[in-house]
């Protein structure tokens, strides 16, 4: 057992008020917990990772370039392997969530982009 104590996780802040927490997972999967301000979103990005990502509060819109899918608590997306997507809060108050990869990543995806 590998637990991970939420205070006591690997955090990152893209950006300001854009946080992530990079809860108990391995090499097939992660779980990163985030948090984005109203009116943020991600650049457009694709990765190797399938990405479930599911809503816990707020709303957030993802865009993909054939669709776009407004999710509010509760709601999830599966974002297939090497799909361009980009993830944004269209609400008026923080949006909080999940997300799962498969096979697993850290925080170097961000670290590492230009």
């Amino acid at each position: 057992m590998q637990p991970v104590q939420f205070d006591d996780a690997e955090t990152y802040e893209p950006e300001e008020g854009w946080r992530r927490v990079a809860m108990a997972g391995s090499e097939q999967f992660s779980f990163e917990w985030f948090e984005k301000p109203p009116g943020h979103s991600s650049p457009m990005h694709d990765h190797e990772n399938e990405q479930v990502c599911l809503v816990t509060e707020g709303e957030l819109t993802v865009v993909t370039e054939d669709d776009e899918v407004t999710l509010g608590p509760y709601d999830s997306v599966l974002l297939e392997s090497n799909e361009p997507h980009r993830v944004e809060n269209t609400g008026d108050e923080r949006a909080v969530g999940i997300d799962v990869f498969a096979p697993g990543r850290s925080f170097d995806f961000w670290l590492d982009r230009e």
